[in-house]
């Protein structure tokens, strides 16, 4: 038979549907061929897992972990609040490409394995691998870090670690609600936000009420934010005769009935789609305590730590997927005589781009390798990872949206369409300047370490003397922002901190990045030879080197 479009030809008509100047599909791509991370990795001590992370960047880049991070994403989490008999059940269905991604990510590290690893980088290797599997879908990112979060806390507990810990930190994935004793490996979620409080977690009213069993109470009220309600345990927050403290809530009692864990609903958000996360009631909800009583700040400010690193991480993976996208596109189409990628305007575009993400990337290995060293007993390690996680934090998730839409735009109208998997990241981006403190709380929490732990603006200031002269736009901004610790406040908080952020990756990048990329960066984000968006780069900079670095495959 012959097509229309072949007749068409025939008679000289127009071929219409003929597919011209469109760039074909990235995959398959390696999402580990990322120089700034391959050699933060071997700087922070974990050099002896690039062979396995090589191997996961080639997975995720695949056809075939893209159509999952899709699929995940399109189909999403459906609560089942009762059987068919009418029995109360609240468990949360996904499909089975959230199972798939859940799998994978557990049984490469992901999550909580860490704490089972006696090698020095432990830490870093994983969070390097969450770089590089971040280049799939985000939402399964949550319960594994919650996870991973977890297990510091549960410490405080030693019996309670001792039962948990294990299961926690197995490669194994099984879903499914079962007695947790049973599984090959367990997840771990946490309840701390109520709807009255938010950040503000001392006004939680849930209460915890003890029972005749030593370490067991009952807890009574409602859950603003619980995330991820499919996981095994979690960790939360309630009010019990001495104060606010922590809890370990299983799904499933130790003799197989449900615990009280009732899902009102799952909430309709922006973005991070393909997780669930929940509003459950407790009502005499079985709980263990967790640390001491009156001190659940105390026992779950480890776990912070853990996952604003997490949201520094994913939000670095987020910048570095959309650079990736941008760049592949730019490589393909052609506007006005010449490829996107050899216009000039364009090249200012994406080696802009090309900077933030390499500051994002270099500061996100040097906190974990911080975060390594501390859970060692470092110190001065301690002493740095408690600031500049926060300042971390602050910074790098509050680049995000603006990064990834700037990225969106460097496909035009094509990135525009979901197809293009863009709106998605740019869905996905403020997510992680909200989750485990906003902006203003993580401004606020930089001021509090600098009040009460004076050993934190040392450690910081040490970190920047490690590149003493080395730059004069650096030195200059050590100094402003030494004279502006005198005069911090609520007030000037966010300034404080960004450019806390600006002068610590900075300093960084004059230590450890080309000279091209440091001194673009200086003289941008330090030097205020920049204007107000991506993509004004000054005319001296080398745009080729900073492009040609971040861009995988070369020109």
């Amino acid at each position: 038979m012959v097509s229309t479009l072949d007749e068409q030809r025939a008679y000289g008509g127009p071929a219409t549907h003929d597919v011209t100047n469109q760039a074909p599909p990235l995959t398959p791509y390696d999402a580990s061929e990322d120089t700034a991370l391959l050699e933060g990795l071997r700087r922070e001590g974990a050099g002896w897992a690039e062979e396995d992370l090589r191997r996961l960047g080639r997975q995720a880049g695949s056809v075939q972990a893209q159509e999952w991070a899709d699929l995940a994403h399109r189909h999403e989490p459906e609560l089942r609040t009762h059987d068919r008999y009418g029995n109360r059940v609240d468990e949360v269905e996904f499909h089975p490409s959230w199972h798939h991604l859940m799998r994978t990510a557990i049984a490469e590290g992901l999550a909580a394995s860490p704490w089972a690893d006696d090698r020095a980088g432990a830490h870093v290797a994983r969070t390097a691998g969450g770089l590089v599997w971040g280049h799939t879908e985000a939402g399964h990112g949550c319960p594994t870090s919650m996870t991973y979060a977890a297990v510091p806390a549960l410490r405080r507990q030693p019996e309670l670690a001792k039962v948990y810990e294990p299961l926690l930190t197995s490669r194994e994935y099984e879903p499914g609600l079962r007695v947790p004793t049973e599984k090959r490996g367990l997840l771990a979620g946490m309840g701390m936000t109520e709807k009255q409080g938010g950040s503000d977690v001392r006004t939680n009213t849930t209460t915890a009420t003890p029972t005749s069993e030593p370490g067991v109470y009952t807890l009574r009220g409602h859950k603003w934010f619980t995330s991820a309600p499919m996981c095994d345990v979690f960790l939360v927050l309630a009010q019990a005769p001495g104060g606010l403290s922590c809890f370990l809530v299983p799904r499933v009692l130790p003799d197989g009935t449900r615990n009280t864990f009732r899902i009102q609903r799952l909430k309709d958000k922006l973005g991070n789609r393909s997780n669930a996360s929940s509003e459950p009631e407790f009502d005499g909800t079985v709980a263990w305590l967790v640390g001491p009583e009156g001190q659940g700040v105390k026992t779950i400010i480890e776990m912070v730590n853990c996952t604003r690193l997490d949201c520094v991480m994913m939000s670095a993976a987020l910048m570095r997927k959309s650079l990736v996208e941008a760049g592949h596109h730019a490589r393909h189409r052609s506007a006005f005589g010449a490829r996107l990628v050899d216009q000039p305007l364009m090249r200012n575009v994406l080696a802009d781009l090309a900077l933030e993400s390499e500051a994002a990337t270099t500061l996100t290995l040097r906190l974990a390798g911080a975060a390594d060293r501390a859970i060692r007993g470092d110190a001065q390690e301690t002493a740095f990872r408690r600031i500049a996680t926060a300042v971390g934090k602050y910074w790098v998730t509050k680049r995000g949206p603006a990064f990834t839409a700037e990225a969106l735009e460097c496909l035009g109208g094509n990135g525009y369409v979901e197809d293009s998997g863009m709106p998605r990241h740019y869905r996905e981006a403020p997510l992680l300047s909200i989750w485990e403190g906003s902006g203003n709380v993580n401004a606020l929490d930089v001021l509090r370490a600098l009040s009460r732990e004076p050993g934190t603006a040392e450690a910081l200031f040490g970190e920047f003397a490690r590149a003493r002269g080395a730059d004069a736009r650096l030195d200059a901004a050590v100094a402003r922002l030494r004279n502006r610790l005198s005069g911090a406040s609520q007030t000037t908080a966010r300034r404080l901190v960004e450019e806390m952020a600006l002068t610590l990756q900075a300093s960084l990048l004059v230590r450890y990045a080309p000279p091209a990329v440091a001194d673009a960066f200086c003289a941008t984000r330090l030097g205020g030879d920049w204007g107000y968006a991506f993509g004004t780069l000054p005319e001296g900079a080398d745009l080729d080197a900073i492009v040609d670095r971040a861009l995988p495959g070369g020109n």
